[in-house]
């Protein structure tokens, strides 16, 4: 069944058959008859983005006009395009895709009714549609589909190439926001990711405006009733360590934190599944296994349809995208108290950071201004094999239109208002930097997180780092507590003191931006020594 407010609205016309809101096994159909992916045993999909298996960062722009040009934090992260290359790049867009069949999903972003907005995703392909399917929120009842009239419009072709000649973009591929006509255009990819972190960017610069916290992060709610929430980027944990069998999932990415609590944005989950262990990730490692499932770049046997997730040859960033619902520990309404813990992961690539310290809200602010991980292969285009130290503001810079203080202020009201306990937990390397050292032991990393949220560190001995001033817990159930201080996990002590102190010098040097914007207190929150 069509919609009232038809694809005329969005400059398409003389278009081929229109597939309205087509269900999942109707998009299996689709997907196998055009033959866009495969169905593999147990029923998942697999499908292949091509040479385009991460985010294209350097490829994705906002378009200068009067309504947001003076809000927007302009530099190499939002790349500014100017609308008449906007409007030659759509016209472009929309003559490819006369006579082309199109698949429409009317769905919504914020699981909390008060902030909901209205979204409608145009695709090119099947599988597209699907992947936004699962991962936005879905509306079940007919009439309200009919009647759907979308706040924000995403048209992903990604069989059209741009021309950067003609519209200044830098490469055959764009993602280009235009926020006065409440519209993302993207092409020259297949990767699913952009689609869902356009819809991202566009709440990032609603939200705050009507003071709520729009945040890159999990979250997830204890026996007690008790919220954390995991901020971290990609790689660092968050899908894997919020999917805790003894907690309830309210999401796995995306959230807003307003004046009642912590509201999901999405309807589903995006998870890395490279090397998925199913003793350590059993609630993942079985959405690998549905149908609904669609897995991205994942190796197949072409011969038994069996999936191999150890098989990195087409690349690291292999993923699942599923609905929330395929989870058996969730909260169904997406929605949870304010947090009584706030999580802030970090994939340290030179294993100098502790796996566990307690943060002073200034220490918190500086740590999430700073927005420190490694990048994991993959997950952008253009990153090698080895991960890459790197600084991204808010944990989560490249889908943050707004300058970091916006979100920092809000973030610290709250923090100081409830009383939130804050923690910095590294994920990545101990022993030594990659290479030499090792990845932090899961099991390890799931104690320290438990004993975080069940208060068990609230009265234990802390040291204080000496070039970082991070406040250290000299026990912690479950995890032995000579790891505790990465020094004592070198046997070159002298090599841990050299590039603990290159990273602090690192710090400085990316928060130097913010200091004038920033409080005393939150600048000497941050690395003294180095």
């Amino acid at each position: 069944m069509g919609a009232q407010y038809g694809l005329e609205n969005h400059g398409l016309t003389n278009l081929g058959q229109i597939y309205w809101n087509p269900c999942t096994p109707a998009l299996y159909e689709e997907v196998v008859r055009r033959r866009e992916g495969y169905i593999s045993h147990l029923g998942p999909l697999v499908v292949r983005t091509g040479h385009h298996t991460g985010r294209s960062a350097n490829d994705k722009f906002i378009v200068r006009e009067p309504t947001t040009e003076k809000d927007i934090w302009w530099g190499p992260v939002n790349r500014p395009m100017e609308e008449q290359h906007f409007n030659l790049l759509f016209s472009q867009l929309t003559c490819y895709l006369q006579g082309r069949d199109l698949f429409v999903q009317d769905c919504y972003a914020s699981a909390d009714p008060q902030w909901r907005l209205p979204v409608r995703v145009i695709t090119q392909y099947a599988w597209h549609s699907l992947f936004v399917r699962n991962m936005l929120i879905r509306i079940a009842d007919p009439n309200e589909l009919a009647a759907h009239k979308p706040e924000f419009t995403v048209i992903d072709a990604a069989g059209f190439n741009a021309m950067p000649e003609l519209v200044g973009t830098n490469s055959e591929v764009f993602v280009v926001v235009h926020f006065g006509k409440r519209l993302v255009i993207i092409g020259g990819t297949s990767y699913g990711g952009e689609m869902k972190k356009s819809v991202f960017t566009f709440l990032n610069l609603l939200l705050p405006k009507k003071q709520i916290m729009s945040m890159h992060c999990s979250a997830n709610v204890g026996p007690q009733n008790d919220t954390a929430i995991f901020f971290g980027l990609s790689g660092t944990g968050k899908t894997t360590l919020s999917a805790d069998p003894e907690r309830r999932l309210i999401g796995d990415d995306e959230h807003g934190w307003d004046d009642k609590g912590v509201f999901n944005f999405e309807g589903g989950c995006y998870a890395k599944v490279i090397k998925l262990n199913p003793k350590a990730e059993p609630e993942i490692y079985e959405c690998t296994r549905r149908f609904g499932t669609v897995l991205e770049n994942v190796a197949m046997d072409f011969a038994t349809r069996r999936i191999d997730l150890d098989d990195d040859s087409l690349t690291e960033n292999t993923r699942a995208a599923y609905p929330i619902t395929h989870l058996p520990n969730i909260v169904s309404e997406g929605r949870g108290d304010h947090p009584k813990n706030i999580v802030m992961l970090t994939a340290d690539a030179f294993g100098v950071l502790p796996p566990v310290a307690k943060l002073t809200p200034a220490q918190a602010m500086y740590h999430f201004i700073s927005g420190y991980t490694a990048k994991m292969a993959g997950t952008e285009k253009g990153l090698g094999k080895e991960p890459k130290a790197a600084f991204s503001a808010c944990f989560g810079a490249p889908f943050m239109p707004l300058p970091p203080p916006a979100y920092a202020s809000l973030l610290g009201g709250k923090i100081q208002r409830h009383k939130v306990n804050c923690w910095l937990i590294n994920t990545g390397w101990t022993g030594g930097p990659f290479g030499i050292g090792h990845r932090m032991s899961i099991a390890h990393t799931r104690a320290i997180v438990k004993a975080a949220l069940n208060g068990d560190l609230n009265n234990v001995s802390y040291d204080t780092d000496p070039i970082f001033g991070l406040n250290i817990p000299r026990v912690c159930p479950g995890v032995p507590a000579e790891i505790l201080k990465p020094v004592n996990t070198w046997s070159d002590k002298e090599a841990y003191d050299r590039q603990a102190k290159q990273l602090a010098a690192g710090f400085k040097k990316n928060f130097e931006p913010y200091a004038g914007t920033s409080s005393k207190e939150i600048v000497e929150a941050g690395p003294q020594g180095g």
